[in-house]
């Protein structure tokens, strides 16, 4: 029964070995799907709970690099940039008109209240990690962060040096052309903003920025 069980094991193992082959396909839909860069330690962590296997560093970032040089070519529109520590797939450059058109137009649909306290707060606060903006806010702001990130209005900044190393977020490019500035020094002082009519904007968020 033992030696059963230890074949068992062993042809478990080999099955597992066998899907950790395409190791590099596992991690290219890892960084598509991912909306913020992916460190090595987040793929690692990835890969080991689908697969129950430890996965190397070296490994992983073997598998990163041949992806970059892969994407690296003319048959691509897209690549993989480092980008504060993690990977993100990016267009390239000789693309970014023709998505800058699609983008536009997507942003053409009106930001949710909640979407525009979240905007405004990156925006004056910059960088700034989630939890800080949470703490400003009073609720979370998961979705808004989400919707902002797939509108480009706001991109991930680099992580803070604290434990945990939580993702920063700073205003785009996208940002200004949406808003008609060219840098967020254009951006009217918070002294300056008035509350509506009604009494509305009394105790928002924005008047916490000060």
């Amino acid at each position: 029964m033992p030696q059963l069980q230890e074949c068992f094991s062993s042809v478990h193992l080999w099955l597992k070995n066998i899907q950790m082959q395409n190791i590099q396909q596992q991690i290219e839909a890892l960084i598509f799907a991912s909306e913020v860069p992916l460190l090595i330690t987040d793929i690692q962590e990835c890969l080991s709970k689908r697969f129950g296997l430890f996965v190397a560093d070296a490994d992983v970032q073997a598998a990163v690099d041949a992806l970059m040089h892969k994407f690296d070519t003319d048959d691509f529109a897209m690549e993989i940039k480092n980008i504060s520590g993690g990977y993100q797939f990016f267009s390239k450059p000789l693309y970014h008109e023709t998505v800058s058109i699609l983008m536009k137009e997507k942003n053409v649909k009106r930001l949710t209240t909640a979407a525009m306290e979240t905007l405004a707060i990156i925006a004056y606060k910059q960088p700034i990690t989630k939890s800080e903006i949470e703490q400003i806010r009073g609720v979370s702001v998961d979705y808004s962060i989400q919707k902002l990130l797939e509108k480009e209005l706001i991109i991930p900044s680099g992580r803070t040096e604290a434990i945990g190393k939580a993702m920063m977020y700073a205003t785009s490019q996208q940002f200004m052309d949406y808003f008609g500035i060219n840098s967020v020094g254009d951006l009217p002082k918070l002294k300056d903003v008035q509350p509506l009519e009604d009494g509305s904007a009394a105790g928002t968020p924005v008047e916490q920025l000060n």
